[in-house]
């Protein structure tokens, strides 16, 4: 079997030049004799891969100089412990919970101080992005936390919350790099890389200098401290270092296809050409309300378990993978990443066509 479309939440597509690249240079990376996976993360051919990788991040995003890159591990959920551990001066927290990983970052944050949930959409299975334009923001909260794009209901925030002079905390995990970011309106934002960027393993973590400092909650883990890492580079530790490697390819990749407006304007035709079909299917229909549509993660369902089934079946043997909804929600979701291509977009909707003409 050639290579399939796959449209995974993550761990997910990555682009096929940077895997060819990577083939390329697995056992001899540019003339040093041996392959990034074997090589020191003291030597000074590592330092320069990650010293490129944030170089050109922080172009792509334009990030302020006030502002720390750190390539951490633990993923998106090792950060809803570390985030709370690092910020909570005054013990609290604002929460606005639109999707499960956001209501896990909220519960994870009762364990070190008093988090309040100031909105939530819940009420609907997270079909929507509730109205952050006026939130009852605590007086006493360090920060306020959102999760963007969330990554199994499909929805994703157009507007950032108005968090009344707060530090926004932001997850953007499976939106990150999708579009152009305003880094500056965050004090902080993260994310898992396995679903837009690079392999899994890596977590980006973005954050205001101020921010970083020795003052943590008591008993915190050196290695949980922000202020270790920042004052390391990145390299207290041995850091995943391979998949540093890869990202700093997709971030190569990304300013080659012309950076995040880019990316953006590909993003909004690719998606635009499944949510049409959804809009004007008799069969399926998308889960989201319109205005808070996702671009990356699109579920859809046709209101039939068992159709729903059938649909996950044959998409895989016509060489469309992971099409199988998240369990909590069922039915199916598309994951359109930057590094789908739109062909791959054009023929799920030319085979959901051919799937209604067949099953209605």
């Amino acid at each position: 079997m050639g290579r399939v479309y796959n449209f995974s939440a993550g761990p997910a597509v990555l682009p096929e030049e940077v895997l060819r690249e990577a083939a390329e240079e697995m056992l001899d990376y540019n003339g040093t004799g041996m392959s990034v996976m074997e090589m020191s993360h003291r030597s000074k051919a590592y330092k320069e891969i990650i010293e490129t990788a944030e170089a050109d991040l922080r172009e792509l995003m334009g990030i302020p100089d006030n502002y720390k890159v750190l390539f951490l591990q633990g993923g998106a959920s090792q950060q809803f412990a570390m985030i709370p551990m690092n910020l909570m001066k005054n013990g609290e927290a604002d929460y606005i919970v639109t999707g499960q990983w956001a209501k896990k970052a909220y519960q994870e944050a009762q364990k070190y101080g008093k988090a309040n949930k100031i909105a939530s959409s819940e009420d609907k299975t997270f079909s929507y992005i509730p109205d952050v334009s006026d939130l009852p923001v605590s007086e006493n909260a360090d920060y306020v936390y959102i999760c963007e794009n969330n990554t199994i209901y499909g929805t994703k925030y157009k507007e950032l919350p108005d968090t009344k002079g707060k530090i926004l905390v932001s997850d953007v995990s499976s939106c990150f790099l999708s579009e152009p970011v305003e880094v500056e309106k965050y004090g902080v934002i993260y994310g898992g890389v396995q679903k837009n960027i690079g392999p899994a393993g890596v977590v980006i973590v973005i954050i205001r200098e101020d921010l970083i400092t020795e003052d943590v909650l008591e008993g915190t883990p050196t290695m949980l401290k922000y202020k270790t890492h920042a004052d390391a580079e990145s390299l207290y530790n041995t850091p995943p270092a391979y998949g540093i490697y890869i990202c700093g390819k997709v971030f190569k990749w990304l300013k080659k296809q012309g950076g995040l407006e880019a990316m953006k304007k590909y993003n909004d035709k690719k998606a635009k050409i499944l949510y049409d079909f959804l809009d004007e299917s008799k069969l399926f229909k998308g889960t989201v309300e319109k205005k808070d549509r996702s671009l990356m993660n699109v579920p859809f369902v046709t209101g039939d378990e068992e159709l729903d089934a059938k649909f996950v079946k044959e998409s895989q043997a016509a060489g469309l993978v992971n099409l199988k909804g998240h369990r909590t929600v069922g039915g199916m979701r598309a994951s359109i990443y930057n590094a789908m291509p739109i062909e791959g977009v054009e023929a799920l909707v030319a085979f959901m066509r051919k799937f209604e003409e067949e099953n209605l």
